[in-house]
């Protein structure tokens, strides 16, 4: 073998090493990041938060640095309060054309669960869809708003048509002030996995979250995949950058609110971690 073919095959395995490591980096990052920023008389404060559970290792660069939540949460990390005021309803500032064009990248990291991505193209942004979630803690009754963010709700039926999140488990819930969510739509369980694929953000500069919202949790802009976060009470730290998709209902609301009040196990931060109630999807059914 030539020296110069010895080189070539050397450079070849580290780059094969540098792409796996950067897929594992990205697979270990899908989860909800947060930047908040606060201020307080003339001092800005920046926070980023973001976290990864159950993940062995784990990205050791700023944007992956764990952090504590913005606010802290009540005694035994459970919530001190949880408004009841139910969020504005979603709308957009400037209604989007009839139709608008999807598109659905293959990642470089596995789906956690064999899925189809959805076919490319034009949908609709007008009307609504019904999802029932029939969990552990009872059914979340779930209203998808097309008018809003049509390619994220074509998507997300497309997973539950698929029975993507039959039998998962949502892996993360927040009870800090400032951040009250549970996060479900991760397979594996450990806030890193997703379909296999990602696709574009829908958000606008007027998007609002609070009590009652559903949006996409993602690792960065333009990530989304199948993970999403529920909304049950305060979300003042997150910013408009989560793809924000629908609404569940006030009965579906007070069995989150349950399980928010038994409390976390804290695995990020105080008031951040896995639910003590637990909360699994048996299964997910669009309506008709």
């Amino acid at each position: 073998m030539s020296k110069k073919t010895h080189q070539q095959q050397l450079a070849q395995r580290k780059r094969q090493r540098q792409a796996e490591r950067d897929a594992e980096r990205r697979r270990q990052r899908k989860n909800l990041a947060i930047s908040v920023t606060a201020i307080a008389a003339v001092v800005v404060v920046v926070v980023g938060v973001f976290v990864v559970f159950g993940v062995p290792g784990g990205d050791s660069s700023p944007a992956a640095a764990p952090t504590e939540l913005p606010s802290s949460a009540g005694p035994d990390n459970k919530p001190a309060s949880i408004p009841t005021a139910l969020a504005a309803p979603l709308k957009r500032a400037t209604p989007l054309p009839a139709e608008v064009s999807c598109a659905y990248k293959k990642s470089t990291e596995p789906a956690s669960k064999p899925v189809k991505a959805p076919a490319d193209g034009k949908t609709k942004a007008s009307g609504t869809s019904k999802v029932s979630l029939n969990t552990s803690i009872g059914d979340l009754q779930l209203t998808l708003n097309s008018a809003v963010a049509p390619c994220t709700v074509k998507n997300f039926l497309s997973l539950v048509g698929q029975k993507f999140y039959d039998n998962t488990k949502c892996h993360r819930l927040t009870v800090g002030e400032g951040l009250q969510v549970l996060q479900c739509g991760d397979p594996s369980g450990t806030g890193g996995g997703g379909p296999g694929y990602s696709f574009a953000d829908e958000v606008y500069p007027t998007l609002k979250y609070g009590r009652g919202v559903i949006a996409m949790a993602n690792a960065g802009a333009n990530t989304n995949g199948s993970q999403f976060f529920i909304v049950y009470g305060d979300a003042s730290a997150l910013g408009p950058q989560y793809t924000a998709f629908g609404t569940i209902d006030e009965a579906g609301l007070k069995l989150v609110d349950k399980v928010a009040r038994a409390g976390v196990t804290p695995q990020s931060g105080p008031g951040d971690g896995a639910p003590i109630t637990p909360v699994e999807i048996k299964t997910a059914t669009a309506a008709a």
